[in-house]
């Protein structure tokens, strides 16, 4: 202890407690001393620390497993769940494209396209819970059909569609059957309103109906040029015709409108996006609107006098090559596809092919005057009968024996004579086939026409090795070989141009949505026989029409030298295969002088009256020929005809 430090005193504690004792009683009996009472049961608390980690744990593994999903959506599959999302929140609606118009060379309409409506269904507006009504759809559907011209179950059916919001019942609707449903749906809007201003449940079967703005192909002139046109399908896509053949200029291409939605209707005020539509291009042909009228009626008119099967015109511009009319009967309307006939569908000028008979003597003229074997002065003498490999020839009708120029053979259709003629074609009959095909090839016979028309048929014409005993001998003639309307117009139009045969066109251009006119590609053409040869020629067919002894006096037109052929063929009946009636026909061009217009007329099968195509097909020629003259101001002719002669004295 340091001596600065003073001494400690030690505090006493407090006493501790002594054990009380008790004395024991000495009178009391001692006794068992009773074992002392058993304390309470004590719980004892477990460490807390373990559990808080345990809890901590857990939270710690769902807090990370929350981060997890979390990154996952908004970084990993960000872009898909944004896509799902767009796609529950936005719609997109097509904006249909303006199909093209077709018109003719003027621009009258042929084929256009007008305001129409796809009318549509919201089929979970059918539903009882929705409509109030238990059979919905029924009754929806019974009072659509009528103005739709739907099968009822049909409209049912789809009105009844589950897990969609969107059905289509029935596509380009004119406004007037939109203005009826419109009308039923506000009469039924009306009624549920007033059942359930009377505590009633408001049923509206018609609240679920909708329509969405579309177009509708129209031909305005009805049957008019439907041949060419074809028509569209219930898509409205181009499914005959130039409309199938064009339909990817005519459609153009469809637009997208997206939009906001909720519940199935658009929210107006949250935006939209557009990508406009790209009208189709309009289509000009070098159809002429009147003079494809005047053909049509024609050929109408006649096929039905006669009963025939069906028959053709066509017009064609020599100078250029363009179809001004290209006419069929019977047609048909493709406003109203119900009610056409399939094998009138098409267009028979370029798919039917047929043995053209005396209207292809001009082709065999051509090689036998370009060959310079003869001239039209050169003497025929034409038996009436002509034996010839396993055949024995005539002419249509019997005759003592003629005494005919070259001309004359071709102005009275003398079968026989043409026979003689082509066989100095070459030192053998093989050698004159292989020169007389040449030209046949060179006319088109047996190639596309060039118009690229769909089911266009190229006519039958086999290599003249191929050609049977008989077959070298009718071929000059125009049996036993095949071809269509237009091909045999073609021909004309060469030997009336100048020999060049220009390829034929059915569409002068398009015009694109800014309105610029693109003129169609330049035709091919090509020199067939000199211009010699086809003045030649021209004199000749003159003599068809214009000479009494011609065949084709029906023909003439006043103020106009016309020169022309006559056809009449031995026709293939297509069910049987076998010959069976006639194919009548008349082929010519005006004015002779100065060609601006080629005429061709046929008429399959005629059963009434004449089979002749000089007493049915010359009218017709008539008719067509004066109104086109007229309608494109063609003036009549300065000069009078070459007078080529017809027959000669023997001796001369």
């Amino acid at each position: 202890m340091s001596p600065k430090e003073p001494p400690r005193r030690r505090i006493p504690g407090p006493p501790r407690p002594r054990p009380r004792t008790t004395a024991r009683p000495a009178s009391r009996p001692a006794t068992r001393r009773p074992a002392a009472a058993r304390a309470p049961h004590t719980i004892r608390l477990g460490a807390p620390k373990p559990r808080l980690r345990l809890v901590g744990v857990a939270l710690t593994l769902v807090m990370a497993a929350f981060v997890i999903r979390l990154l996952q959506v908004q970084a990993v599959d960000a872009s898909a769940f944004s896509a799902v999302a767009s796609k529950n929140r936005f719609a997109s609606y097509t904006l249909a494209a303006e199909r093209g118009n077709i018109t003719d060379r003027k621009g009258v309409a042929l084929a256009t396209s007008v305001d129409a409506h796809d009318i549509t269904a919201d089929p979970s507006m059918f539903t009882p819970q929705e409509s109030k009504a238990p059979d919905a759809p029924a009754q929806a559907a019974a009072l659509l059909s009528p103005i739709l011209g739907k099968d009822v179950k049909e409209l049912t059916d789809r009105l009844a569609t589950k897990n969609t919001r969107y059905v289509v019942l029935a596509r380009r609707q004119t406004p007037q059957v939109w203005n009826q449903i419109k009308d039923l749906k506000r009469v039924f809007a009306e009624k549920a309103a007033a059942d359930k201003k009377n505590n009633g449940p408001g049923a509206n079967v018609m609240a679920g109906v909708f329509q969405e703005p579309s177009s509708k192909r129209v031909y305005p002139g009805g049957d008019l040029a439907a041949g060419i046109l074809g028509y569209v399908n219930a898509e409205g896509k181009g499914a005959g015709g130039l409309e199938s053949s064009l339909d990817k200029k005519l459609s153009g291409k469809d637009g997208e409108l997206t939009y906001a939605q909720s519940g199935g209707r658009r929210v107006p005020t949250a935006g939209s996006s557009e990508k406009p539509a790209v009208p189709g291009q309009d289509i000009e042909l070098t159809i002429d609107r009147d003079i494809q009228w005047a053909a049509q009626s024609a050929i109408a008119e006649q096929v039905q006098k006669s009963e025939a099967d069906r028959g053709y015109v066509i017009v064609q511009d020599t100078r250029t090559g363009e179809v001004l009319a290209m006419a069929n009967a019977p047609g048909f309307d493709p406003n109203d596809l119900s009610k056409a006939r399939s094998a009138a569908m098409g267009n028979a000028a370029l798919q039917d092919v047929y043995e053209p008979g005396s209207t292809a003597k001009v082709m065999s003229m051509a090689a036998v005057l370009e060959e310079k074997k003869a001239t039209p002065a050169t003497h025929v003498t034409v038996p009436n009968r002509l034996h010839r490999g396993d055949r024995l020839f005539k002419d249509d009708i019997d005759h003592p024996t003629w005494n005919l120029t070259l001309n004359g053979v071709l102005a009275k259709s003398s079968n026989i004579g043409t026979i003689l003629a082509t066989g100095q074609l070459g030192a053998t009959q093989p050698e004159a086939n292989k020169v007389l095909y040449s030209y046949l090839d060179k006319f088109g016979i047996g190639q596309p026409t060039g118009l690229g028309y769909p089911g266009e048929s190229r006519g039958i014409l086999a290599k003249p090795e191929s050609w049977s005993t008989s077959q070298q001998y009718t071929i000059p003639f125009g049996q036993g070989l095949s071809l269509n309307a237009m091909q045999a117009a073609s021909v004309y139009s060469t030997i009336a141009n100048g020999g060049v045969r220009i390829t034929p066109t059915l569409v002068r251009g398009t015009k694109g949505p800014d309105g610029r006119f693109t003129p169609a590609a330049t035709p091919e053409k090509s020199q067939v026989v000199s211009p010699e040869t086809a003045k030649t020629l021209a004199q000749m067919l003159e003599s068809v029409v214009d000479d009494q002894e011609g065949t084709g006096t029906k023909a003439r037109i006043p103020g106009y030298r016309v020169g022309g052929k006559t056809g009449t063929s031995n026709r293939v009946d297509p069910a049987t295969g076998h010959y069976k009636g006639y194919t009548a026909s008349f082929a010519g061009f005006a004015p002779a002088d100065a060609p601006r217009i080629t005429v061709y007329c046929a008429i399959q099968n005629p059963t009434k009256g004449s089979y002749f195509g000089g007493q049915i097909c010359g009218p017709i020629y008539k008719q067509v020929m004066e109104f086109a003259l007229k309608t494109l101001q063609v003036a009549p002719s300065g000069t009078a005809p070459a007078g080529l002669p017809v027959t000669f004295e023997p001796g001369q």
